[in-house]
């Protein structure tokens, strides 16, 4: 597994997410790596653990550096300390097992969450972006080689509106309490893009990940007009601010997104679009209907990677490659992250075939 070595290049990667323009070999990205599974390479690689207890900062990132650059991605992801939302969550037992197992696994409470009221908006503990904690985004950015960049998170806009509103409450204040889901969705926003300007001004973020999912199956979570007008426009505000920094915005966003794929491209206008899964459409379709004007991420299913062999994960990677990567603008990855339940030995056989592929290549 992953014998081929791989050189980090940023701004290959860059190029790769660029319709139009033809990488020079198989580039790899992901939302996040589960702890656990980090871990797990971590032991299978004989590399240090950036998740075991006790770790000073800077071995931490050090550990994490070493692991994503053997992997062969290009970017590490870092998320800056001091920016969360208070929310309730619901919490089960984790039914992975074995030593990928978290031990147990929470969710948001879709029901009703901890803002119902105005008085619950006026007290609630909001994160103030002058407090943000940089400190290790200013450790990697003086010690993350020269061919890797960083990458983080923003923009949860309706994230934050159904985890502090729950989804059902959510739903019933569109029409109960609009002014309760105005003032949220115009909070959340200026907190976002503010979040948002801070990442820019540190020099190797080279990549602001919008992170919204805005859909399920068979459509969007709410109604396409209600995104357009409470949702999008975060997005669109934080696209800008990256571009006018000279970074590129991603999207990751769940579901059936049809309805509004033409606002996240010609609007919004996100550079390159994640999340996908098979049982909405498979990768090689999703190519063909926006593979031109817009870059993809991912799409080797996550359910498939739990249940396939190794044939067939091959098989699938090559034949995604296959249809992706001519005409530019597609980067192999999952369909959506790579959670603690996938079995390691399927997520390294899809790392170690995207990386056959570029040798067979020629790359």
């Amino acid at each position: 597994m992953l014998d081929s070595p791989v050189t980090p290049d940023w701004r290959g990667l860059l190029d790769a997410l660029t319709p139009g323009r033809s990488p020079a070999r198989v580039h790899h990205l992901e939302l996040f790596l589960d702890g656990e599974v980090r871990s797990a390479v971590a032991r299978r690689l004989g590399l240090a653990d950036p998740e075991a207890p006790g770790l000073a900062m800077a071995d931490r990132l050090g550990a994490e550096i070493a692991l994503v650059r053997r992997l062969g991605y290009d970017v590490v992801r870092c998320q800056p300390g001091r920016w969360e939302y208070p929310r309730k969550n619901l919490v089960t037992a984790d039914t992975t097992g074995g030593e990928q197992s978290k031990g147990d696994r929470s969710w948001v409470d879709e029901g009703f969450g901890v803002i119902r009221t105005m008085a619950d908006f006026e007290r609630y503990p909001w994160p103030d972006p002058d407090k943000i904690d940089f400190t290790a985004m200013e450790w990697l950015h003086d010690h993350l080689p020269e061919d890797m960049a960083i990458y983080a998170l923003t923009a949860h806009q309706l994230e934050q509106l159904v985890w502090l509103m729950g989804y059902e409450g959510l739903c019933m204040a569109m029409y109960d309490d609009p002014a309760l889901v105005d003032a949220m969705a115009t909070r959340i926003e200026e907190l976002e893009t503010a979040f948002t300007r801070r990442l820019v001004q540190w020099e190797r973020v080279r990549l602001v990940w919008g992170s919204d999912d805005m859909g399920y199956k068979t459509g969007t979570m709410v109604q396409a007009q209600f995104l357009r007008e409470k949702v999008l426009p975060c997005h669109r505000a934080c696209a800008r601010i990256a571009h006018d920094a000279g970074r590129t915005y991603l999207l990751h966003s769940c579901g059936r997104l049809d309805q509004i794929m033409d606002d996240l491209i010609d609007d919004v206008k996100v550079d390159a679009k994640h999340s996908f899964e098979d049982v909405i459409r498979p990768m090689p379709e999703t190519k063909r209907l926006w593979g031109r004007r817009v870059g993809l991420i991912g799409g080797i299913d996550v359910d498939f990677l739990c249940r396939a062999d190794e044939a067939a994960i091959r098989a699938r990677v090559r034949q995604t490659l296959d249809a992706c990567l001519p005409g530019g603008g597609y980067v192999l990855g999952t369909g959506n992250s790579v959670a603690n339940y996938i079995p390691l030995d399927n997520y390294l056989t899809m790392l170690d075939e995207g990386r056959r592929y570029a040798v067979a290549a020629g790359a």
